[in-house]
């Protein structure tokens, strides 16, 4: 034993029980609790490893799932990827990590090199429209790619009534909503549809100012100039379609002496944390990341895929981040 890997059989004779139920517990059968807890603790005891490629070929898989995203240095994404590789690595796969900087050539370039890797299934959150092998399993994130490919988003509709509900709430008179962002449909289009519902019902003053991409600074600074009268800003609530985007504006209004959240208060979307402190960013609608991860997970591993809906849509949260008036 001690010149050699160690065997399923010797697991067995450490834990006193059939070879069988060893390859059960390997394989994520049912056993009995006290036979799992032999064998897993025989296992570690003689620094057995399960060969998970021997298991993949047995049971026709590659326990290898593909996540593709537009990059992990934005606060969202990274948080997306821990959540989604802990829900993998609950289920004993593992991971393949993708980015793609948002450009259309990349994105069709991972879905390709997925199809040659053999992954049982993909994740992604892309910005364009994508050739997709119908036979993968396939999950995406916050845009619709087809009848047969689930979409899983937080309710981004009920969070941009959230957002306009909550600054009529803390007084505000004239609201905005600021948007950057793909010029392709998703579901994140929907949190400035349901800000704007809650304003035309309302009869609340309601300016709606779009832009494609990181969006020009020099466009917001003029959007504002357009609402300024006699040195005053016209707008005093504003919702951002992502908490980085609230933060950019805080900071354009500063330069123009205009105090947040005295004179203007801001709502983001996303729920992004500082790093370190654990402290929003903003005033904002929190994304259920963990849940979202979770659900992605779940939907792509099904045995049964045939009654997978095509959209699932979580409920976020509201929570104050210091850009509103209330307390945080």
């Amino acid at each position: 034993m001690k010149n050699s890997t160690p065997t399923m059989k010797d697991v067995a004779r450490e834990a006193g029980v059939a070879l069988g139920t060893v390859s059960k517990v390997f394989n994520g059968l049912p056993v009995g609790a006290s036979y799992q807890a032999r064998v897993e603790a025989a296992a570690k005891k003689l620094g057995y490893q399960v060969n998970q490629y021997a298991r993949g070929l047995r049971a026709g898989k590659t326990y290898t799932a593909a996540l593709i995203l537009p990059a992990v240095d934005h606060p969202y994404f990274s948080a997306l990827t821990q959540h989604i590789y802990g829900a993998l690595a609950r289920r004993d796969y593992r991971m393949l990590l993708y980015l793609t900087d948002r450009s259309p050539e990349q994105e069709q370039d991972c879905i390709n090199m997925v199809r040659q890797n053999k992954v049982d299934g993909v994740i992604a959150l892309t910005y364009n429209p994508l050739s997709i092998d119908r036979e993968l399993p396939f999950v995406s994130i916050d845009r619709s790619l087809g009848p047969d490919i689930p979409c899983v988003a937080t309710d981004n509709y009920g969070g941009g009534r959230t957002a306009a509900e909550k600054l009529l709430e803390l007084g505000c008179k004239h609201l905005a909503f600021l948007r950057t962002g793909s010029v392709q449909p998703g579901e994140t289009d929907k949190r400035g549809d349901g800000f704007e519902m809650v304003c035309r019902t309302n009869s609340i003053p309601c300016e709606i100012f779009r832009q494609n991409g990181d969006g020009d600074t020099e466009s917001f600074l003029e959007f504002f100039r357009s609402h300024t009268t006699e040195g005053k800003l016209e707008i005093d609530g504003i919702f951002c379609s992502t908490d980085l985007l609230a933060e950019r504006i805080r900071g354009l209004l500063a330069g123009s002496g205009i105090r947040v959240p005295e004179d203007v208060q801001i709502i983001g979307f996303d729920g992004i944390r500082q790093l370190g402190t654990n402290r929003l960013y903003c005033s904002t609608v929190i994304q259920p990341v963990e849940k979202l991860a979770e659900t992605c997970v779940e939907l792509l591993l099904a045995p049964d895929r045939s009654n997978i809906p095509s959209l699932v849509c979580l409920p976020g949260c509201y929570a104050p981040g210091g850009t509103t008036t209330e307390e945080y």
